[in-house]
């Protein structure tokens, strides 16, 4: 039988379109400690960053198989952002938190190489990305503990 390629990023984009369609804020949950992760430090706590990724919060964003760009700002200041895959633990909508939860995963050798010449693309700053919508404080809103992990 074939080695099928992970479903995560498939389920992480279907979930995305899901909670957007229903008019709802997607919160993307991130391991901040993974390999090739970008994102602003002064917002990590615990190791982890809850992402506001609504369309109208961030500019240029790319859902790939293997890792999420997009532009933000954070404090005023614009960041370009590279969320590998496998640092996504979760993605859920904060007025209900409906969503789903990810097991934490391991980084193989192959998975660096590739997260590193992925950030050798760099994202650039322009100026159309759009202004905060809301701070990435993981203790406001919902807490995701409530939600179910769907197999």
């Amino acid at each position: 039988m074939m080695e099928m390629t992970s479903n995560k990023p498939y389920l992480i984009r279907a979930f995305y379109e899901w909670i957007v369609d229903n008019n709802l804020t997607p919160y993307l949950v991130v391991n901040a400690s993974v390999q090739g992760c970008k994102v602003p430090t002064q917002h990590i706590q615990n190791g982890q960053i809850v992402l506001n990724i609504l369309p109208s919060a961030v500019g240029n964003m790319l859902m790939g198989n293997e890792v999420i760009t997009f532009n933000a700002r954070f404090g005023g200041k614009p960041f370009a952002l590279t969320v590998p895959i496998k640092a996504v633990l979760a993605i859920y909508a904060r007025e209900n938190g409906a969503g789903t939860m990810f097991d934490a995963e391991e980084d193989t050798e192959d998975d660096i190489h590739h997260l590193e010449a992925v950030s050798d693309e760099d994202t650039h700053h322009d100026g159309d990305t759009p202004p905060d919508d809301e701070p990435t404080d993981p203790n406001k809103g919902k807490k995701v503990s409530h939600l179910r992990v769907v197999k």
